[in-house]
């Protein structure tokens, strides 16, 4: 199986034509709102700090905290499970997202758990030629839905991969997990199980956001609401994993306005990390199609660029900042051809965080009730996704070894 180690889940974003800076608001003072942790355990310690501030850098870059919390560098490896997505199988709709491959999501795929094994240690081999030292590898569930399937099944998944940790090649190699999901497929028989993965290794669940607005998710075919981002989120507060935030900048019909209220959403929910994507389409997509027809423009660089900085200055300094941008392999990808320039994208928004004086979290507003203090809602996972998550036996997208 060959092995790809680039980020691709396909968020994608268009041309933000209402885009317009607000004059920023007064620095008002920083807050922390720190993750449930045993602080006794270095193992343990949450990425979630301000040593960034004190260090003098400009952004809670993922892999600074990660050398921090480890001791040394850390690098992710994807792996893909065989999952597929409720929007694909029919579970709240189909079709998939409008930026995605559903090809590559499809209930047809077979993969063998053996081949998640070999993933996973293939990826750490070719990481290991790369770099002379890793203190460690995450294991990163990274395509589809990976809480979306019988909990049982799940667990067998989750903790194949952590047992590469019993080899003598790989002993103590992978330091946790990172498991991409939407949040209508966490209902609590699952966040008991990554609940009890994280008393054990670091676990970061991310969650596909996207955005506070339903018209933008009704766009991307996502068949879920925010509502069930926040009844997921509040749900899972204090249990000891990390939560993860994917969003999405540029969809059609927001405004500069609106996006600014989404990046105000990660402090209030009290998410620890972020993910930010600029709109990018490929081949074989729906928004691929759109765009080779003229319906839809991509973001030019310099307003992604303003756009990224103005909303890592209002969210919480705490908040790890895992990436700014996304991008393609160029053989996919229709445009913006500027993506798959990360390092310079990354070099820019520093350079004007640095000119304009601030950092990130320089503009965060603290909510009025602080995340902490939210109610626990009651679990609302969709019925139907319940039914193919607390189920006896096996989905046949993952099937053992024989």
């Amino acid at each position: 199986m060959k092995l790809k180690f680039r980020q691709y889940g396909m968020r994608f974003y268009p041309r933000g034509s209402n885009f317009a800076p607000p004059n920023p608001p007064p620095p008002p003072r920083l807050v922390v709102f720190p993750v449930n942790r045993d602080s006794d355990s270095d193992a343990s310690k949450s990425c979630n700090d301000q040593a960034w501030i004190a260090e003098g850098l400009p952004i809670n870059a993922f892999g600074k905290a990660l050398r921090r919390r480890f001791g040394g560098r850390v690098q992710r490896v994807s792996i893909d499970a065989g999952f597929t997505c409720p929007n694909v199988d029919g579970a709240v709709t189909r079709g998939g997202c409008n930026f995605c491959d559903n090809r590559s999501f499809s209930p047809s795929r077979r993969v063998r758990l053996k081949q998640v094994h070999d993933q996973l240690t293939g990826g750490i081999i070719t990481v290991r030629k790369r770099y002379n030292k890793v203190a460690g590898f995450i294991a990163y569930f990274q395509p589809a839905t990976n809480t979306y399937a019988p909990v049982e099944q799940l667990r067998e998944v989750y903790e194949l991969a952590l047992s590469l940790n019993d080899s003598p090649d790989f002993h103590d190699e992978v330091v946790g997990l990172a498991i991409g999901t939407r949040p209508d497929c966490l209902p609590e028989s699952v966040l008991s199980l990554i609940e009890e993965l994280a008393q054990r290794t670091y676990v970061s669940l991310e969650y596909g956001m996207q955005t506070i607005h339903d018209a933008g998710l009704v766009w991307m075919n996502r068949a879920h609401t925010h509502a069930d981002m926040v009844n997921a989120i509040d749900r899972s507060r204090g249990r000891g994993f990390e939560m993860c935030g994917h969003v999405i900048l540029g969809i059609p019909g927001e405004t500069h306005e609106m996006m600014m209220q989404t990046a105000a959403e990660i402090g209030r929910l009290g998410f620890d990390a972020i993910k930010l994507h600029n709109l990018y389409a490929v081949h074989g997509t729906p928004l691929g199609d759109q765009v080779l027809a003229g319906e839809v423009r991509m973001m030019e660089r310099e307003i992604y660029l303003q756009t990224v900085v103005d909303f890592l200055e209002r969210i919480p300094p705490d908040v790890v900042v895992e990436r700014i941008s996304g991008d393609a392999p160029s053989d996919f990808l229709i445009e913006p051809k500027w993506c798959l320039e990360k390092s310079s994208l990354r070099s820019d928004v520093e350079a004007e965080l640095a000119r304009r004086g601030t950092r990130q979290g320089s503009h965060f507003v603290p909510p009025a009730q602080p995340p902490a203090d939210r109610p626990v809602p009651e679990d609302k996972t969709p019925d139907s996704i319940r039914a193919k998550i607390e189920t006896r036996g096996r989905l046949p997208v993952l099937k053992m070894e024989s």
